[in-house]
């Protein structure tokens, strides 16, 4: 089979540069575009897709739908997680990173972004940004994150992997996932079980499907993004700049 990774094409936070975390935005034009594109792949390479779980985050919303009008999947058929939702950035969230970065220190923001276990400060219970005042997560039944390291991120994708696994596993094809930076980083780690070293280096561009074809005890047979490798690269390192001064 093959599993299919997507992070949502570009937001109006990812263009402004932003921690987005749990906070909703839209699609830039270039986001839609990139969801178009993604969508026009996997069709054009023929994958047989079967499945499409995504967050409760509107970014990946948006691109999965954008995507299952370019491949004919129906609409009803998408299935939500709120486990697949981004990393939430605590304290950091609507920050610029750059700014961020003059203030603290393009170290300490690389930590922040990109370490394993070390999370942003974290918010303040009565916040506004806090998750539990949204009406979109009022009927998640565990305790919200005030901020997470991707450590926290994987122990709260672990239930919905499990059972994902298990899904796959009985019904052969091609499945997609529709999520985002972190939560995706965080099933990279799991699937080619990275080092927490390993993991700082992975960066996951907008818009671009990753796919990963598997056996049946889930071992990697080929990785491969549908996109030319010159171009990967430079979207790549885009991700990299984005916490320097």
């Amino acid at each position: 089979m093959n599993l299919i990774l997507l992070r949502h094409g570009e937001s109006q936070w990812n263009l402004e540069n932003k921690f987005t975390g749990w906070h909703d935005v839209k699609l830039t034009k270039r986001g839609v575009l990139e969801a178009e594109f993604a969508g026009q792949e996997l069709k054009k390479n023929n994958y047989n897709i079967i499945s499409i779980h995504t967050s409760l985050l509107n970014r990946a919303i948006e691109t999965a739908k954008i995507v299952m009008k370019k491949i004919d999947f129906s609409e009803n058929k998408l299935i939500y997680n709120w486990r697949l939702n981004e990393r939430h950035y605590g304290a950091l969230q609507g920050l610029n990173k750059s700014e961020t970065a003059k203030k603290y220190g393009e170290d300490q923001v690389k930590i922040w972004r990109r370490s394993f276990d070390i999370p942003p400060p974290l918010l303040e219970e009565e916040d506004d940004r806090h998750p539990k005042f949204s009406k979109k997560f009022q009927n998640i039944n565990t305790a919200l994150p005030k901020g997470e390291s991707l450590s926290d991120v994987i122990d709260r994708l672990s239930p919905f992997w499990s059972e994902y696994l298990k899904y796959i596993g009985k019904n052969p094809g091609d499945h997609l996932i529709v999520a985002h930076s972190n939560s995706l980083r965080a099933v990279v780690k799991i699937l080619e079980n990275l080092s927490d070293e390993e993991i700082i280096d992975i960066n996951i561009p907008t818009g671009v499907p990753l796919v990963y074809s598997l056996d049946q005890s889930y071992n990697i047979l080929e990785k491969k993004y549908l996109l030319d490798d010159k171009t990967l690269k430079k979207m790549q390192q885009s991700i990299q700049n984005q916490g320097k001064i």
